[in-house]
């Protein structure tokens, strides 16, 4: 459409030129979704992890992508990359499409729902998950 502002407006990013419109979706999308801080973040999280399963699934996947990510680092060799990748979000998205019947938080908070998932994996591994749970509004299973 001649004279039309979308196609002439244009943000640049790391050199990139990124129509206007994609832009400013992709940016309400990552930054400014449903929580504009990772403390409004975590308890989000916590309920969009509600049924066991799904934690279940999340920790089985971050314990073998953490265990390729350490053959990566001691080989060198890149083969345990996509392992890693695979079983990072394989399970999860497993868990959220067919468990929890929800959206995985990776989606619109890729860095807050990756440290979420070791956050989550280390405190159930203290023995504290049901209290932080139980904050959150998560109800016992």
């Amino acid at each position: 459409m001649e004279g039309s502002g979308i196609r002439n407006r244009t943000r640049t990013l790391t050199g990139f030129e990124c129509p206007a419109i994609a832009w400013d979706f992709a940016w309400r999308s990552s930054v400014s979704g449903r929580c504009a801080t990772y403390q409004e973040f975590w308890p989000h999280y916590l309920r969009e992890h509600a049924r066991p399963r799904t934690r279940a699934l999340h920790f089985i996947g971050t314990g073998i992508a953490t265990a390729a990510l350490v053959a990566l680092l001691s080989t060198g060799r890149l083969w345990p990359l996509p392992v890693a990748l695979a079983a990072g979000y394989g399970p999860a998205w497993i868990a959220h499409f067919f468990v929890e019947k929800n959206r995985p938080a990776t989606f619109t908070h890729p860095l807050w729902s990756l440290v979420s998932d070791y956050r989550m994996a280390f405190i159930w591994l203290s023995g504290r998950l049901k209290p932080e749970l139980a904050k959150a509004g998560v109800p016992q299973r």
